[in-house]
């Protein structure tokens, strides 16, 4: 009761794994030194290399919004006509980029909680053959729901069109073939499953995307993709970097080899199958059931309850600090994150601390009740494995 550790449970930023926090110690070196070119060197090609690409890849020191207005103000020309799909904060994030810039957007836009179906997308591009690009997030973190990006990726790869995805919570949760499904640009950022903190963009461009520069005429100066490809084949970056984070991504991108993307994913999806199944339990309604992604579980808060009170309380009685909803969904819903450095231990204790929460603010539940529904998944996943092995 009167030591209450602050535990971050948000999906972005989210915890930071803790010898990349060590590595920033050594943040007192110049960026235009040998020393530091290899590690600039190292990271660029093990971002390749955990994110599953050929594509060349650029970094900027940035959040992930900066990334994703590179892709625009590089890749397209005022009036371009281009597809937007929205279903959520996110989505919404996008198409003001593409009115930003003079693009003519067709919105193909979802309620909060469902998401743009690929047949939408393969239907507009129909309609519309002149179309150039094609805007999505792999992950609407505002809400917890997954784009079916493979048969986007399908669809779009028959066309002049390129894909440019949002993957900045996709990355490190769900599978992402960016060659194979033709993602054409795929945006990550530092302070999501890659677990540093804020500040640091990364994108793949694939040669389909590079072509379409070489007609663009939007203008853009600091987030010059060419530049930056330029500066990156020679190990260094067109600005003054973030130092400290990107020898904080060179220790991350270690730890996340030796553990392997698949099994990076695969921790993110069995906590997110643990907390549906928890809060289920607890008579809680999940907010997107049908397509349900695996970087934050979006919950409806009981009726009559504002989210804001269960987030307030997290916070107040533990020290936990958790999503609340975004937009239009605020007081609505609130969101726990799965992505990057979090493991079951924190997700029994975030159980635990919502049945408190629940049955502090008259929505009374059984404790121990949404704690053994992850205690089941963690045992069918690790437990049984372990005893049949033996």
């Amino acid at each position: 009761m009167y030591i209450r550790k602050q535990r971050l449970l948000t999906p972005g930023p989210t915890p930071l794994y803790p010898p990349a926090l060590h590595a920033m110690m050594a943040s007192d070196i110049h960026h235009r030194t040998e020393d530091f070119r290899k590690v600039y060197r190292s990271c660029l090609a093990d971002l390749k290399e955990v994110m599953g690409t050929a594509h060349d890849l650029l970094m900027f020191a940035a959040s992930g919004t900066g990334a994703m207005d590179a892709a625009v103000s590089n890749l397209f020309s005022k009036g371009d006509k281009v597809v937007v799909c929205s279903a959520g904060k996110f989505g919404e994030r996008w198409a003001e980029i593409a009115k930003a810039y003079g693009l003519d957007a067709t919105v193909l836009t979802a309620p909060y909680g469902d998401v743009v179906t690929p047949q939408r997308v393969e239907a507009a591009l129909a309609q519309e053959p002149a179309t150039k690009g094609v805007f999505v997030q792999a992950s609407e973190t505002s809400t917890g729901a997954m784009h079916d990006v493979e048969a986007m990726g399908r669809a779009i790869s028959k066309t002049g069109a390129i894909f440019v995805v949002d993957a900045i919570t996709g990355f490190g949760t769900m599978p992402l073939d960016i060659d194979g499904w033709g993602l054409d640009v795929a945006i990550g950022g530092s302070q999501k499953a890659f677990m540093i903190p804020p500040g640091l963009a990364f994108m793949s461009v694939s040669p389909k995307a590079w072509k379409l520069a070489e007609t663009a005429t939007l203008p853009h100066y600091y987030f010059n993709l060419k530049k930056e490809k330029k500066s990156g084949d020679a190990g260094e970056s067109s600005w003054t970097p973030a130092t400290s984070l990107i020898l904080a991504l060179a220790e991350a991108l270690r730890y996340v080899k030796q553990l392997g993307m698949p099994h990076l994913i695969v921790n993110a999806q069995m906590l997110a199958q643990a907390t549906r199944a928890a809060v289920q339990a607890l008579g809680l309604e999940l907010f997107a059931p049908g397509s349900p992604g695996s970087s934050v579980t979006a919950v409806k808060a009981p009726a009559g309850m504002d989210s804001g009170v269960i987030v307030k309380e997290f916070r107040s009685r533990f020290g936990a600090i958790i999503a609340n909803g975004q937009g239009t969904m605020k007081g609505q819903i609130f969101r726990v994150a799965h992505l990057g450095y979090f493991d079951f231990a924190d997700l029994f204790g975030v159980v635990a601390e919502l049945e408190i929460i629940l049955n502090a603010n008259g929505h009374p539940v059984q404790y121990g009740t949404g704690v053994a529904a992850v205690e089941e998944v963690y045992a069918h996943a690790a437990v049984e494995p372990q005893t049949k092995k033996a």
